[in-house]
């Protein structure tokens, strides 16, 4: 059975994106964290996306401005196959992208089922807050990013339930992310 992460940077309050789904403040450029981003990204993967989260990196990633600012990462991103769930969308036209329309932890069930390499949600939190109480997310990797906005969201909004995690990585880095990385505890 393929597993499913989740792979996001959260500020030390808590937050994912500002409140108009800014992420900007994610984007250290130091040579430590860009080979680390370079590195993990080659690990492969099927990418899941919600529509928003979607649209945001189909608006980035082929275009040549990616590749000239992150040529191995905006290569991988156009390569690795992806999922976007949507009950908008009616097509999709980024390369190695499909569209699933049904309900959301049942598709993710199916997916789990597929052979193929594991998966990653980046973003998305909407689809992060009604996969976790599903218990369809095998591990969690959350970058903290040394900044505080105030407001904003978080990738669990809207949960009503505790999730209880164990902590099974970490790793500091010189501009001041930590990454930790979590599974559901038992």
């Amino acid at each position: 059975m393929r597993k499913l992460l989740v792979f996001n940077s959260v500020t030390v309050d808590g937050y994912f994106t500002d409140m108009k789904g800014d992420m900007s403040w994610a984007h250290k450029q130091d040579p430590e964290w860009n080979e680390f981003v370079a590195e993990n990204s080659k690990s492969g993967g099927e990418l899941l996306f919600g529509r928003v989260t979607f649209q945001l990196m189909e608006s980035f990633w082929p275009t040549p401005m990616a590749a000239q600012q992150f040529p191995e990462v905006a290569d991988q991103m156009n390569k690795l196959p992806k999922v976007v769930f949507s009950r908008t969308l009616d097509s999709v036209s980024w390369e190695n992208t499909r569209l699933l329309k049904g309900d959301l932890v049942e598709e993710v069930r199916k997916l789990k089922q597929e052979s193929g390499p594991d998966m990653v949600i980046m973003g998305s939190g909407s689809i992060i807050s009604q996969l976790a109480p599903a218990n369809v997310i095998d591990e969690y990797q959350v970058v903290v990013n040394a900044v505080v906005l105030g407001s904003g969201r978080t990738m669990f909004d809207g949960m009503k339930e505790r999730l209880n995690l164990k902590r099974t990585k970490t790793r500091s880095f010189g501009n001041g992310n930590v990454l930790l990385c979590y599974e559901p505890a038992s």
